[in-house]
């Protein structure tokens, strides 16, 4: 018989009965939560208290599923990845179910708030212009404006750290081009590059040059003084130190840059659209749809632009994942 030493590491025990029981529990309030939007659109403007005591148990329901779903620590990697995709799954597909009960089952104005399915509907139903508006805004002004913005940000961090004076002078200047806001640069950038996707991506540089070079220049000081002494006592050359030491130490900086980046270059675009651009493009449409007061297209805009945002995120998310596994943040025990 073999025995267990006090000084063994704890072996994980995958709650079997959770794993089955709460995905199960959540199919479920899923199944009742379609038969609800069902009645719901069959009886807008006459539903009974009865309903609504029934949607508020769903929402109870869904709340303990949801964080009992959370408190689960699956012993496999498959286990964990598949956890991590149904938590988030399961609140925002009741989010979704509550929005809609609530719009369609109290009749709200479209012009206030259109309900999902509305929202659905006019995405279906206009597809090839929300291609256009996300070709001219994410694919020409925030891919391009994005990746000059973080390339320039990067090489002037690195030349700013091989010259300490400019480090001094660039961050100051950093922290007031940060605080300028969007609606000021953007006429400026538009009556200089044009009413096209060059203004655009102008503005997309400007917003994205700072947040990394700070980064970077806060990234590039995370290798250790011990480290250093290391390669120098190797007779290694600043390049070598840089390119095998201090670099690897300053991707997980980099890598926030670049997140924070594609949500900034999103949101610039769009916002410097309002200000002059051809007739396409996301911030152009929605300008325009709200003085019609179609909110579905609206919304319908704002889903792709967070879609597509999010996708670009997740992306670089994996790409960090991949470039950065040595990182403390994603080692894992040896028994996982």
């Amino acid at each position: 018989m073999s025995r267990t030493s006090a000084l063994d590491p704890p072996v994980a025990v995958e709650p079997a009965r959770g794993a089955v029981l709460w995905p199960a529990a959540a199919a479920g309030v899923g199944l009742l939560s379609l038969i609800a939007l069902r009645y719901v659109h069959h009886h807008a403007g006459s539903l009974t208290p009865g309903f609504w005591i029934a949607v508020v148990l769903l929402w109870l329901a869904a709340w303990k599923i949801v964080g009992e779903l959370a408190s689960l620590e699956p012993a496999s990697r498959a286990g964990r990845r598949l956890l991590d995709l149904l938590v988030p799954l399961c609140f925002g597909a009741f989010l979704l179910f509550l929005w809609e009960v609530l719009t369609v089952g109290l009749r709200i104005p479209m012009v206030l708030l259109p309900s999902p399915s509305a929202i659905w509907a006019r995405i279906a139903a206009s597809a090839h212009i929300l291609r256009a508006d996300f070709i001219q805004t994410f694919i020409r002004a925030v891919l391009p404006g994005w990746a000059l913005g973080c390339a320039s940000g990067f090489f002037i961090a690195v030349l700013a750290d091989r010259v300490p004076f400019l480090a001094r002078g660039l961050i100051p200047i950093g922290n007031f081009v940060s605080a300028l806001p969007i609606i000021g640069i953007a006429p400026i950038m538009v009556m200089w590059f044009g009413f096209d996707w060059h203004s655009k991506a102008a503005v997309v540089v400007v917003m994205t040059f700072f947040p990394m070079l700070v980064n970077t220049i806060a990234g590039l000081s995370q290798a250790s003084h011990l480290e250093r002494d290391l390669m120098r006592s190797y007779g290694a050359s600043y390049g070598q130190t840089l390119m095998k030491l201090r670099l690897w130490a300053a991707l997980p900086f980099i890598f926030n840059a670049l997140k924070i980046n594609s949500t900034l270059a999103l949101i610039g675009a769009i916002v410097a659209e309002f200000f002059g651009t051809p007739i396409v493009g996301m911030g152009f449409r929605i300008s325009t749809e709200v003085g019609r007061m179609s909110l579905d297209m609206v919304w319908a805009e704002i889903a792709v632009a967070a879609l597509a945002g999010s996708t670009f995120y997740g992306l670089l998310a994996l790409l960090e994942r991949a470039a950065t596994f040595w990182h403390p943040s994603y080692r894992e025990t040896p028994n996982n």
